[in-house]
């Protein structure tokens, strides 16, 4: 069974305001990441904020991990709940191949061009909470080193949403 989460625990400091609650074809992004993760994992959950369309989870330890964060309070759930994998993405994840999961597998692996988008082993919660805790960078490098993750190339970038220009150049080459 695979538990999809959404890390929504950003401060949207680029975007210059709440990046997840922002529209794209009249939606929020938040609304778009957890309907694209709903087709491929058996729940969904959202991390890092306390409303969603989904269940919510906040970051593990605490919130300003980043989104290493966001993936430990997911493991932890999914460890927890009997789940095998967590995929993951990020709240401005957009235009996600189609055939995502089948490209991750076997997991541990993950986007070479987003390492948030990832499809992580359950059994791996223990890691990220040892990195969490260590000193030294609490980076998705780090992690996906930790733990042999494969970097998988796609033939199409998904959208990565920093800024409103970034929005606004996605809207316009979707003829919006």
């Amino acid at each position: 069974m695979i538990l999809g989460a959404v890390l929504a625990g950003g401060m949207s400091s680029r975007f210059g305001s709440d990046k997840a609650l922002a529209e794209f074809r009249g939606h929020t992004l938040l609304a778009h990441a957890v309907d694209t993760l709903s087709g491929w994992c058996e729940h969904v959950i959202v991390v890092g904020r306390a409303t969603a369309p989904a269940p919510t989870l906040p970051d593990w330890p605490r919130a300003g991990m980043g989104p290493l964060g966001g993936i430990a309070a997911a493991l932890h759930h999914a460890r927890d709940e009997g789940y095998e994998f967590l995929l993951t993405c990020g709240v401005d994840s957009l235009a996600l191949p189609e055939e995502l999961p089948d490209l991750l597998m076997p997991a541990p692996a993950f986007l070479e061009s987003q390492p948030i988008i990832g499809l992580w082993p359950a059994t791996v919660a223990k890691t990220v909470e040892d990195i969490l805790h260590a000193e030294g960078p609490h980076s998705l490098k780090r992690f996906t080193q930790a733990i042999g993750a494969r970097a998988v190339k796609t033939k199409a970038e998904p959208a990565n949403i920093n800024t409103q220009a970034d929005l606004a150049a996605l809207e316009q080459r979707h003829g919006l």
